[in-house]
């Protein structure tokens, strides 16, 4: 069970590799001295902190705490000690599982069935605890291991909120601007049913290996969401199943009273009959695209080192996606923005 002790850390744990970084934290392997089991550390330095970042860090502690998923990292300790906090995850290994997909020698529809599903189950978790991520993205994505057929695993829960049953509210801005629901981008209420929105825009990836909303202008692609202004052009799409079109057009619905929930999309007959509804043809372009794509995350991620967030400024929980070209977007821009224009 994960707990808040006040034992010092270095006595229970021994300390190794960095694994990651953050502005105010940074994440190590570490292995529990009593037992030798592993895990990722998460070490916040709490004296850079301004208090509403404490209340952050309380946050996200407390609903890693509730999370307990085969689909979700786990935390299973937590200790606050003098100038630091740790929090101690799962340690997965198998890397981005968008990152594990261009590896492999055969990718099928029914393959982005069984991934969409595994995302679906940690949602539903999360909602069914009345959490709401609010930033997923391929980055999130993580697989437990290098084997095959290894689990997702949902990570960073550093955005996520907690809600009252279907409650509604303004939480404010959140998220990663490709992934933003258009309820978010209108300042609207909004709740569960912005997990359901990046879900689709995630499915859409993981079919033709880019996203359904794009463009350089940060504006541009805003009003592109808003607008639901996403079509399924030729000739990616033309050998993708009527069926994985249907879910997308569910999870991309404008109005969040009407998208499909979680519980919903599980039952879909393309996710939970995928072996007879989902095709089984390799889709190499896909896989090609999607090399491309994770290529330019990674120079975002590359870049967001030394730029800073210039849209909402008034805004620190947008997380930055830079701008730069992707590939063999300009006709579809185009055509979106002159649809958005009459």
């Amino acid at each position: 069970m994960a707990t808040t002790t006040c034992t010092r850390f270095t006595d229970e744990y021994q300390l190794y590799e960095e694994l990651g970084k953050g502005a105010f934290s940074v994440v190590r392997r570490c292995v529990k001295l009593s037992t030798g089991q592993e895990y990722a550390a998460k070490i916040i330095n709490t004296k850079k902190l301004s208090a509403r970042d404490h209340q952050k860090l309380e946050r996200e502690a407390r609903i890693c705490r509730l999370l307990k998923h085969p689909n979700i990292v786990r935390l299973h300790d937590s200790i606050s000690e003098e100038g630091f906090h740790y929090l101690l995850f799962d340690l997965v290994t198998g890397g981005e599982l968008f990152e594990d997909i261009v590896a492999r020698e055969y990718y099928s529809e029914a393959d982005a069935s069984h991934c969409i599903q595994q995302i679906l189950e940690a949602v539903l978790h999360c909602h069914q605890m009345g959490v709401v991520h609010r930033d997923l993205k391929p980055e999130n994505l993580l697989l437990a291991s290098k084997c095959k057929n290894a689990a997702v695993k949902l990570a960073d829960f550093g955005l996520a909120i907690e809600v009252q049953g279907d409650q509604q509210a303004w939480f404010g801005f959140a998220g990663t601007p490709g992934y933003l629901s258009p309820e978010v981008l209108r300042k609207e209420a909004y709740g569960k049913p912005v997990d359901i929105w990046a879900c689709g825009v995630i499915l859409y990836i993981l079919l033709v290996g880019y996203p359904p909303f794009w463009d350089e202008d940060q504006h541009k692609l805003y009003q592109q969401i808003k607008a639901g202004a996403y079509d399924f052009p030729s000739p990616e799409w033309d050998t993708v199943t009527p069926e994985a079109k249907n879910l997308i057009n569910q999870m991309l619905t404008i109005n969040p009273a009407k998208r499909i929930t979680a519980q919903e999309a599980l039952k879909h007959p393309w996710v939970c009959q995928r072996s007879t509804v989902a095709s089984m043809m390799h889709r190499q372009e896909t896989v090609e695209c999607l090399k491309k794509f994770n290529a330019r995350r990674k120079l975002k991620v590359c870049l967001g080192q030394f730029l800073q967030p210039c849209w909402f400024p008034e805004i620190s929980q947008v997380r930055p996606l830079w701008a730069f070209s992707f590939f063999n977007y300009t006709s579809k821009v185009k055509k979106v923005n002159s649809q958005l224009s009459v």
